[in-house]
């Protein structure tokens, strides 16, 4: 937050629903600090909201919505990708998002392009106090950052400026991060370039896959907004400029990333199974046929990078250090299972091999 928009917000007013009563942001700090109850009698931390505009797509916020919801904020709008095709019916569905207020009487923006006048003037009609963003999956133009009161903030599913982009989750458990976390940060125009609030941290487990990760991180991403919203309210939030000279970065998966290259150690083709399930999944070619692979681990065997060691009760294939066991696969068009059964029903393609 700027020091113009700490000033407009604190000569704007906080309307308690606890109290039903409304007082200047100003008032309210000094208020703190001189008095041992609120103006209506009950426990100082009388609740006043601000009026909120969430955007975000993915499951992950989720957890955050919710919270945002049941708090004492007001969720005034929220703005979401467009309905897509999905599944191989590309039926029309709604994202994540969508679904889950769509019972409420919460506007919901759907524009195609939040770069466009029209979608800008919609989300400037909310008029917001803060902007909160997580997993939206468009880039916001300086238009829409300046709407907002107060500021916008994106809750980023790393350390910042470890991980900065679109695929940090899958990121940290393919490089053997040890931890990662839940990053508040103000927006600006850069690509997760802004100052930190706040972080907060968890330990990446031994066998931690992309979506288990993605759903712990969810699950610590709503204290860490709310937390950021109190200090904001109380003028106590933190600015932390990041260092770029510490930054790395995450691009965008698709799925042909997930393509195994045999020729690197047993170790990151094992993490790499992990961090890519389920999305976008990793895999290895097989007379022409996508394999795809949920789980392995690296053992002491080696040989030529591709060659299959093992086709009998296992399947192991070398690395370009080590070797890796392959635990569950599904080949393209055909179930999920464990490698062995894979391997009583595929006998003739690994005749020949150990």
């Amino acid at each position: 937050m700027n020091q113009q928009q700490f000033e407009n917000f604190t000569a704007s007013s906080l309307y308690c629903d606890k109290c039903k009563t409304a007082m200047p942001v100003r008032e309210r700090l000094l208020y703190e600090r001189t008095s041992p109850a609120s103006l209506c009698g009950t426990a100082l931390s009388c609740n006043f909201g601000m009026r909120i505009v969430f955007l975000g797509t993915g499951e992950i916020g989720l957890p955050t919505l919710d919270a945002l919801l049941n708090s004492e904020h007001e969720l005034v709008g929220v703005v979401t990708q467009p309905d897509k095709p999905v599944g191989r019916e590309q039926r029309i569905e709604p994202t994540p998002i969508k679904r889950a207020i769509a019972k409420t009487a919460i506007p919901i923006l759907q524009p195609a392009r939040i770069k466009d006048q029209s979608s800008i003037e919609e989300i400037r009609a909310l008029k917001a106090d803060v902007i909160v963003v997580m997993a939206y999956g468009q880039i916001l133009p300086s238009d829409v950052l300046k709407i907002p009161r107060i500021t916008c903030l994106n809750l980023h599913a790393s350390l910042l400026p470890r991980w900065r982009g679109a695929a940090p989750i899958q990121a940290a458990i393919a490089a053997g991060d040890r931890e990662t976390g839940i990053t508040v940060m103000y927006m600006n125009e850069g690509l997760d370039t802004g100052d930190i609030l706040l972080q907060r941290r968890i330990e990446i487990r031994p066998k931690e896959t992309g979506g288990s990760l993605h759903d712990r991180l969810a699950q610590i991403a709503p204290e860490a907004l709310l937390e950021s919203l109190r200090l904001l309210a109380a003028g106590e939030a933190a600015r932390i400029p990041q260092d770029n000279t510490q930054a790395t970065y995450a691009p965008k998966l698709k799925r042909e990333h997930g393509q195994i290259n045999w020729s690197e150690s047993a170790e990151a083709i094992e993490r790499k199974i992990r961090a890519f399930n389920p999305w976008p999944g990793a895999f290895m070619k097989l007379n022409d046929q996508n394999l795809k692979i949920f789980s392995g681990s690296a053992v002491g065997l080696n040989g030529n990078a591709g060659q299959i060691l093992r086709s009998e009760n296992d399947l192991v294939i070398a690395a370009g250090k080590g070797a890796v066991s392959l635990r569950e696969v599904q080949l393209e068009g055909k179930r999920r299972m464990s490698a062995a059964e894979f391997l009583r029903g595929h006998a003739a393609t690994f005749r020949g091999a150990p």
